[in-house]
């Protein structure tokens, strides 16, 4: 591998991970990309992170990217952890196709990790080759970078860059590495692969790492374990919450791509829906809908009571006090969803006050858009209009196959309003800024692909990151892109491409 000269500057690293015993991990060294070309920087990250972009894009910058020069005080290694896979227990998993860098400090006095995902096999890839194609990288980065301007927790995408190698997977593809930052990559399955072996001081190891890192709070708590696993299940209720108002499809909620931070992690065959249909799949690999979009607040129950099982030993003084406080916190967690998402509802319908049937006039709305095939961004987007004047009903109506559905909620959701009062222009602003006009629509985001692996051109790929990345700003001239498929353009299935 290639030193790192005249990059000292690049990464002010400043790594605690790697402090923790070894069988938490495997340190390797990334393997070095062929020929390495950029496909894009992200710029604002890398200044909020204290990196140069310019650096970055240079070509000590893009032998970082690429795996061809470890930067100064990177201390890389892949990372071990277990999961359940829908549904099944897969005792080790672990970092197939990414290497951990290291971890900087940003301008905001903010730790996070540095990644570089698909750069190639480490001893985690259970006979996978660890590479990524373009295609997977590309919808990640462009996911990802929309999900944090809609102001969702999530994994961020530094860079892409070509390996000037080729993968295969149906077909020859283009290869390509994702740079990632997170707050870290620490999962339910990290904890699950310690408790599966009963390495009891490895699970409290691990949770001490936590509390330190990502909950400092809880530590002078009276029972910081249980005070930890409370505050994740609370960040994990208000990120599902998120994903649910905004018709985000994960696609693959297995337990080991869950992050204990409480970011949205590991996009695969994620999705936005267009047509609201609660029992809406995506995913090429769930055919049994297990992670429909419907099912995601449960999902994320069980896979947390999976993280309450691994707690049990440092919950209590024995085990049968140990479940009692891991079945206490896990009981709350239907009641902290609905919390979050209820607070949710009432600021994409403009609602000022918390009522008692906040929700059923919610699922009235949502009932009305399902049967009539409404478009779950638009529909919410021209309600912000709509609360302001009547006239814009007819933009709302055509939405539905029988428009007269809409006419009966909203003279239920007028006569709210109303009863509520306010100003209507600022009711209106408020629900603007929490009903985007622009998300990666799938069929958007396969165009960019494919131009980009078929074709060498990357102007979609870059034009749809700059408009999903101002989703609820007017952008004059974009206006494709809020609009829905046509029938010829409908994307019925994702695919995780590993």
């Amino acid at each position: 591998m290639d030193a790192a000269t005249g990059l000292d500057s690049l990464f002010a690293f400043d790594n605690t991970y790697a402090r923790l015993p070894d069988a938490f991990f495997a340190r390797l060294a990334p393997p070095p990309a062929a020929a390495p070309q950029l496909v894009i920087v992200n710029e604002q990250l890398a200044q909020q992170l204290g990196l140069d972009p310019r650096l970055l894009a240079s070509p000590g910058g893009i032998g970082v990217l690429s795996g061809k020069v470890l930067p100064y005080g990177a201390e890389p290694l892949a990372m071990v952890y277990a999961g359940h896979q829908f549904g099944h227990f897969v005792p080790q998993l672990g970092d197939g196709r990414a290497i951990l860098l290291g971890e900087v400090i940003g301008r905001d006095g903010l730790r996070r990790d540095v990644q570089l995902k698909g750069c190639g096999p480490t001893p985690f890839s259970r006979r996978g080759d660890g590479r990524a194609a373009l295609g997977p990288v590309l919808r990640e980065y462009i996911i990802s970078e929309a999900m944090a301007a809609l102001g969702i927790p999530t994994t961020r995408s530094l860079a892409a860059v070509l390996t000037g190698e080729e993968v295969l997977r149906e077909m020859p593809l283009p290869g390509a590495i994702l740079t990632r930052v997170a707050s870290s990559h620490i999962r339910v399955g990290t904890f699950q692969f310690f408790a599966a072996r009963g390495d009891v001081d490895g699970v409290r190891r691990l949770a001490d790492y936590v509390i330190a890192r990502h909950y400092p709070e809880v530590g002078r708590a009276a029972n910081r374990y249980r005070a930890m696993l409370d505050c994740v299940i609370e960040r994990q209720a208000r990120l599902i919450a998120q994903w649910m108002l905004l018709g985000f499809i994960h696609g693959v909620m297995n337990t080991d791509n869950m992050a204990i931070s409480g970011e949205t992690i590991d996009y695969g065959p994620c999705a936005f829906m267009d047509t609201y249909e609660p029992a809406t799949v995506f995913s090429s690999i769930d055919r049994m809908g297990r992670y429909a979009y419907n099912n995601q607040p449960s999902i994320a129950h069980w896979n947390l009571a999976r993280l309450a099982e691994t707690l049990i030993p440092l919950l209590g003084s024995d085990k049968e006090e140990g479940l009692i406080e891991a079945r206490a916190a896990i009981d709350a967690y239907p009641s902290k969803y609905e919390a979050a998402y209820l607070a949710g509802v009432r600021r994409k319908l403009g609602l000022l006050q918390e009522r008692p049937d906040d929700l059923a006039l919610a699922q009235d709305l949502l009932d009305r858009m399902a049967a009539n095939k409404a478009d779950f961004t638009l529909t919410f987007r021209q309600l912000c209009d709509a609360a302001v004047s009547v006239e814009v009903d007819a933009e709302v109506r055509r939405l539905f196959d029988a428009p007269a559905a809409f006419d009966g909620w909203a003279v239920k959701w007028r006569h709210r309003l109303a009863s509520e009062g306010g100003n209507a222009v600022e009711r209106r602003t408020s629900m603007r800024a929490v009903n985007p006009a622009y998300i990666p629509r799938n069929h958007r985001v396969e165009e960019a692909i494919t131009a980009a692996v078929d074709e060498g051109r990357t102007s979609i790929f870059e034009t749809l990151v700059q408009v999903t990345t101002a989703p609820f700003d007017d952008q004059p001239g974009s206006e494709r892109y809020a609009e829905p498929p046509q029938s010829h353009q409908i994307v019925h299935q994702t695919f995780c491409g590993t």
